[in-house]
């Protein structure tokens, strides 16, 4: 596998992660207005519309793209799980004078759990959107991905 698609993936996979645990964790600023599927839709349609016209994307690419960013709220939605408040779930666990390890394994292996069954989903869904990009675009893409630190499509 090429290093630039293992490293696609696993930032993918990261990407995944990341929002599961600020989901849990809580977090500030804009964000404090809470994550309803309301605002992810909306979120949802500001970064695909930002990402077709940064990269030209035709209507069956920005399809594909839609169809990415759907497998990825999904995968969000699965790992973040049934509860209502992931916040207290992670206070439970030192709010004894002991670490709660074994709920806190449980934990763990529910979350992956969902990564192993959501994350070939979106590797699919990613693998569908990246083949059908043009060679320039592609270019795009991975320009895009070895900036790092310099956050995605001009943010951060």
């Amino acid at each position: 596998m090429k290093p630039w698609i293992k490293r696609s993936l696993i930032a993918l996979a990261s990407v995944t992660v990341v929002l599961g645990g600020l989901t849990a964790c809580g977090t500030r600023g804009d964000h404090a207005r809470g994550w309803s599927d309301e605002r992810v839709t909306e979120v949802r349609g500001k970064a695909i519309e930002k990402i077709s016209s940064k990269l030209d994307l035709n209507a069956e690419q920005k399809a594909k793209l839609g169809a990415l960013a759907d497998e990825m709220i999904a995968s969000r939605k699965a790992f973040r799980g049934e509860s209502a408040n992931p916040r207290a779930d992670m206070a439970a666990l030192i709010a004894g004078d002991k670490f709660d390890r074994s709920k806190a394994q449980q934990m763990l292996e529910q979350k992956t759990t969902v990564l192993q069954g959501q994350g070939p989903k979106v590797v699919a869904a990613f693998g569908d959107f990246y083949d059908s990009l043009n060679p320039e675009q592609q270019k795009q893409v991975r320009e895009k991905l070895e900036r790092r630190g310099h956050g995605w499509w001009g943010r951060g």
